[in-house]
């Protein structure tokens, strides 16, 4: 991966904007990774659950293959997987009508409930967000917001 083209007038702008990364990956992957926590929640690696989440928010049964685009991953190991959340009681597999060579997959009760848990876990902040003050919380929120828009 290059780095970007950052002109010299701007490499004050670019050292802020590496280490606001630096500081937001610190608090999201080490001090608020809430990964550890969702897998051994679920008994499951976080691909599996990550993989889960897809199926039961999904609005209506899915394919493999569209479970594997959306996963970024090849079909067989999007099979293994699968086969693993069948075998856990989680999905279930059933022939695509439109497609005899496909079939779609749909989480189950048990399967929706461990996705919505796995969701809790997920959405809990770390608590250095909690001690913020209102006004700075209320322009993280705002930065934030903007930066999932524009992408």
């Amino acid at each position: 991966m290059t780095e970007p083209a950052v002109r010299p007038h701007d490499r004050a702008r670019a050292e802020m904007a590496e280490r606001t990364w630096r500081n937001l990956r610190v608090l999201l992957l080490e001090r608020g990774d809430r990964r550890r926590e969702a897998t051994e929640a679920l008994g499951m690696s976080f691909f599996r659950i990550k993989a889960l989440r897809r199926i039961a928010a999904a609005p209506e049964p899915m394919t493999l293959r569209d479970l594997a685009d959306l996963l970024l991953t090849d079909r067989p190991y999007t099979t293994l997987v699968v086969d693993d959340l069948v075998g856990r009681g989680l999905v279930e597999r059933s022939p695509n009508p439109a497609d005899r060579r496909s079939k779609l997959v749909t989480a189950t009760e048990a399967g929706r409930a461990a996705a919505a848990k796995a969701e809790r876990i997920l959405d809990t902040p770390p608590p250095s967000l909690y001690g913020l003050p209102a006004d700075e919380l209320a322009v993280l929120d705002r930065v934030t917001a903007r930066l999932i828009a524009d992408e």
